[in-house]
This record gives C-alpha cells, sequence and structure tokens, in this order.
C-alpha cells in the first residue's frame, strides 16, 4: 500500500527528489512570506489608522459641505436660467406670439376660407363636374373602354402568334430532343460508368492515406508527448505545487512564532514600564489634579454661573414689572367682563332674579319663567 503522502503510481526518481525540492521551495518562500506578512500588517494598519477616517472624513466632507454647497448652487443656478432664458420666452410665446398669430393672421385667414374661398370652391367643383368631368365620363365608358379592350386582346393574340408560339415549339420539338439525346445520356452514362467507380477507388486510397498518418502521427509524436507528460511534467509540476503549499505553511508558522517574539518584546520592554509608568505615575497625579484643582474650579465655575442665572432672572423679571406698570400708567387697567350667572353658577335664564332694563328710566319688571308658571 502506497504512503498517504505520495500519490499512486510514483516511481524512486519522484521519491528521491522530493526532499530535495522542499527544502530548496522552503529556504526560497519564507522570505517571501515574512516580507508578505509584513505587508499584510502594514497595510491593515494604514487602513485601520489612516484610510478609514481619511475616508469617513471626506465622506462627512461630501455629505454635509459638498452636498448643500452643490445643491444650492444648482437650484440658484435652475432659478437664475429659469429667470433669464426661460419665463421671457415663455411670456414672450404666451402673451405676445400666441395672441397677435390667433387674433392677426389665423382668424383672419380662417374666416377668409370658411366664407369665401370654401363656397367658391364648391361652386367650381360643381360647374367642372357638370361640364367636364361628365362628357368625359361618358365618352370612355361607352366608347373607349370597349374599343381599348378590343385592341388589347388582338395586340395579345398577334403577339402570341409571332413571339411566343414558334419559340415554345422549337424548344419543346427541336432543343429539348437534341439536348436529352445528344448531350445528357452521354454525359450520364460516362458519370456512371467512368466517374462514379474512379471516385470510389481515389476515396478508398485517401481513406487508406489518411489513416496510416493518423496512426503514424499518434505512435511517433502523441504517444512520446502523452507518456513525458504523464510520467515527466505531471509528477514534476505536482511536486513543486505540493512543495510550495508545505513550504508556504511553514513560512507562515515562522512569520507567527517571529510575530509573536515580536510582540513579547514589545510588551516586555514598551508596554509593562508604559502601563506601570500610567498606573503609578500619571494616575495619581491625575487625579491629584482632578482633586485639587479641577474640582473646586467646576465647582466655583458652576455656582457662578447660577449665580449669575438668577441675577439674569431677577433683572429681566424687574423691566418686565417696570414695563407693566408704565403700560398701566398709560393707558390704564383694562376693565374685566362681569358675567351674569344664576343661582347654581350658570347663565341667567327667564325665570331668575335678574331683571333686564330695556328702556331707560323705566322700571323693570320681574321676568316670569314658563317652568315656574307650571
Amino acid at each position: 500500500m502506497a504512503p498517504k503522502d505520495y500519490e499512486p503510481g510514483d516511481g524512486c526518481l519522484v521519491q528521491v527528489i522530493r526532499i530535495p525540492v522542499r527544502v530548496v521551495v522552503v529556504l526560497v518562500v519564507i522570505p517571501v512570506r515574512m516580507v508578505w506578512d509584513v505587508l499584510v500588517l502594514c497595510g491593515r494598519a494604514v487602513e485601520r489608522v489612516l484610510l478609514r477616517p481619511l475616508g469617513r472624513a471626506l465622506g462627512w466632507v461630501f455629505e454635509k459641505v459638498v452636498t448643500p454647497v452643490a445643491l444650492a448652487l444648482a437650484r440658484l443656478a435652475a432659478a437664475i436660467g429659469k429667470a433669464l432664458f426661460y419665463w421671457p420666452w415663455v411670456a414672450l410665446w404666451r402673451y405676445v406670439v400666441v395672441p397677435v398669430v390667433t387674433y392677426g393672421l389665423v382668424v383672419p385667414v380662417v374666416w377668409v376660407y370658411r366664407q369665401l374661398l370654401t363656397p367658391l370652391g364648391h361652386g367650381i367643383a360643381w360647374l367642372v363636374e357638370r361640364l367636364l368631368v361628365a362628357p368625359v365620363t361618358w365618352v370612355y365608358r361607352q366608347l373607349l373602354t370597349p374599343l381599348g379592350h378590343g385592341v388589347v386582346a388582338a395586340l395579345a393574340w398577334l403577339v402570341r402568334a409571332l413571339f411566343y408560339w414558334p419559340w415554345v415549339a422549337l424548344w419543346r420539338y427541336v432543343v429539348v430532343p437534341v439536348v436529352r439525346y445528344g448531350l445528357v445520356v452521354p454525359v450520364v452514362w460516362v458519370y456512371r460508368q467512368l466517374l462514379t467507380p474512379l471516385g470510389h477507388g481515389i476515396a478508398w486510397l485517401m481513406e487508406r492515406l489518411w489513416r496510416g498518418s493518423v496512426w503514424l502521427v499518434r505512435t511517433l509524436l502523441v504517444a512520446p508527448v502523452v507518456w513525458l507528460y504523464r510520467y515527466v511534467l505531471a509528477p514534476v509540476g505536482r511536486e513543486i505545487a505540493s512543495a510550495v503549499g508545505v513550504a508556504w505553511r511553514i513560512a507562515g508558522y515562522v512569520s507567527r512564532a517571529v510575530g509573536r517574539c515580536l510582540k513579547w518584546l514589545a510588551r516586555n520592554l514598551v508596554g509593562r514600564p508604559a502601563r506601570w509608568c500610567y498606573r503609578e505615575v500619571c494616575t495619581p497625579l491625575g487625579h491629584f489634579v482632578r482633586d485639587a484643582l479641577w474640582r473646586p474650579a467646576a465647582n466655583a465655575a458652576v455656582q457662578t454661573g447660577r449665580a449669575t442665572r438668577a441675577a439674569l432672572a431677577s433683572a429681566r423679571e424687574t423691566v418686565r414689572q417696570a414695563r407693566r406698570d408704565a403700560w398701566r400708567a398709560l393707558i390704564g387697567t383694562p376693565r374685566e367682563p362681569q358675567s351674569v350667572a344664576g343661582p347654581n353658577g350658570q347663565a341667567r335664564n327667564l325665570g331668575g332674579r335678574q331683571q333686564i332694563q330695556t328702556v331707560p328710566g323705566a322700571a323693570a319688571e320681574p321676568e316670569i319663567s314658563l317652568h315656574q308658571q307650571g
């Protein structure tokens, strides 16, 4: 049973060449893979740090600045273009050209056509039909049509007698028999008795020559090329492809190990000291600044703002009250309307205690409700 890593049908030559080829390919591919990984990391960093913010900034500028400005300019240009090149021509066409042409040219022409030319044309047509068309039509139908039919029939018979029947008789009784028995029959005999067997023999000879040529080409050219491809080129190409794949994976492992080593060095040489400095130095200093300076300043600013807002509100209220007092002193206080309500807080109706004064100087009488009388 063949090993799992080998392809069935591999010979000793393939197995001997496999290891050196893979070693050489690994040595060649490892630098390429490491350079490729470095380029990929650089590309991702550039995309994350530069290209994404730049793209977002450009998108924001295009959305918030360029698009509104372009829309505003387009609308302004459209409005100016309409005001300068559209509405004047529309107004000229609608209020000058159309009325002038309609009432200065079309209406008179239509009136002349309907009132003068149409009746005149109808009269002229009636006169021409009665005086000229009717006699000509009668002469054409009663005289010229039968005479023309007779002349045409005579000419047709004469043409057939002179130019048709002699040629038909010549073709039918002279040309056809001569061609059939003098040319067609010998040609058919030569084709059947000589050319057909000769063509069959030539075709058989060409078929044999073609088969021999195909066998020679297949034996001397195709078979060696197929053998070379199957037993030399295909195994070598397969081994090279497999070696490149294995070397690429090994180079990936090596590149990952180198990256982890660099990451460990960066963490121990840069990250941990920076974290210690942040925790032990920057954080206490920041807390001190926050507690000793920033919070008192912020509280003082908040108290100052509150006091300022309260003072401004009091000043506004004072100004508003002074304005109201000045207005009342100038025009007086408006009289509030007195609402007339009944005993239950509703509007006064018939039968209530209130009385209506209709005539000045006359005593008002109490109103009597129908419901109270009932």
